[in-house]
């Protein structure tokens, strides 16, 4: 029951920071990291209730069987957060330690929850399993910036059954496990033309009915019919993943999911790379 309090909380408080970000902004979609640093913005407000009504709720010992569960807390509990960090916290650079965050050095970081949205990026529909897997030890939550061609990872691990972040490593793009797609990416998230010219000869959609707001509708577009089709929301600038366990080497396939925050958005695009081309094979919007 405190659980779902717990969540019934955050959906609250997120619902109240979209109204206020956009009653002050407009529809302009404001940058990741100057959320993340400014000292007084409505958003930043919002975050402190956030935090105060989640603190207020005791995170249930049953939220480190699964690494979501025991994130959201982690993100959105100041207090929480310090505890589950093993400090001095290493951080590596380029395979090099750089230095050690003491306990009174950390910054409290909300990571994606000042945004609407988190993204994942997986091999196959398999991984998914993954989420919801409890024997699952290792995690890590990466984020990337296309600027500096950059992926900040946090490393998790459940030690004694409890998830605790045990290091902090920065490491190229070219160096990821995606980095093919990234690569990738990061040109198609801007760049309309480049969309269009990634696409597969006929590529597969499911959007909503607009003539009934509780169906969808399911076909195939070719290259040209994109613009009309395209999904609203293409990530871009900075992006979240989290991978789950270990993996091995990138695949020829990739499925880049955005998840809505407490407001019921699920979109995904499903890429294939054929020879060096990675190409727009389907997507759900």
């Amino acid at each position: 029951m405190k659980k779902c309090a717990l969540f019934f909380l955050m959906a609250i408080v997120v619902s109240m920071g979209v109204v206020s970000t956009s009653g002050c902004q407009g529809s302009k979609v404001k940058d990741v990291d100057s959320v993340m640093t400014d000292s007084v913005t409505p958003d930043t407000v919002v975050a402190d209730t956030l935090e105060r009504m989640i603190e207020e709720q005791p995170m249930p010992k049953a939220a480190d069987e699964l690494f979501d569960d025991f994130f959201f807390n982690f993100a959105g509990n100041r207090k929480l957060q310090v505890k589950r960090i093993k400090f001095p916290l290493p951080v590596y650079r380029d395979g090099k330690e750089e230095k050690y965050i003491a306990k009174k050095d950390w910054k409290v970081d909300h990571f994606f929850m000042r945004q609407e949205y988190y993204t994942l990026i997986l091999d196959n529909r398999k991984q998914l399993e993954l989420v919801k897997d409890t024997a699952v030890s290792h995690v890590v939550v990466e984020k990337v910036f296309f600027d500096t061609e950059t992926v900040k990872q946090y490393l998790f691990d459940r030690v004694q059954g409890l998830w605790m972040l045990n290091a902090i490593r920065f490491e190229p793009i070219g160096r990821n496990y995606n980095a093919s797609f990234l690569e990738f990416y990061d040109r198609f998230s801007t760049d309309s033309l480049f969309q269009i010219e990634s696409m597969a000869e006929e590529v597969t959609f499911t959007a909503p009915d607009p003539d009934d707001d509780f169906n969808t509708i399911t076909g195939t577009i070719e290259p040209e019919q994109w613009p009309a089709f395209r999904p609203e929301l293409i990530p871009s600038g900075v992006i979240y993943n989290i991978r789950y366990g270990k993996h091995r080497g990138e695949s020829a396939g990739k499925i880049f999911m955005v998840r809505g925050i407490a407001n019921g958005l699920e979109m995904e695009m499903v890429f294939r790379k054929a020879g060096h081309e990675w190409k727009l094979v389907k997507f759900d919007s």
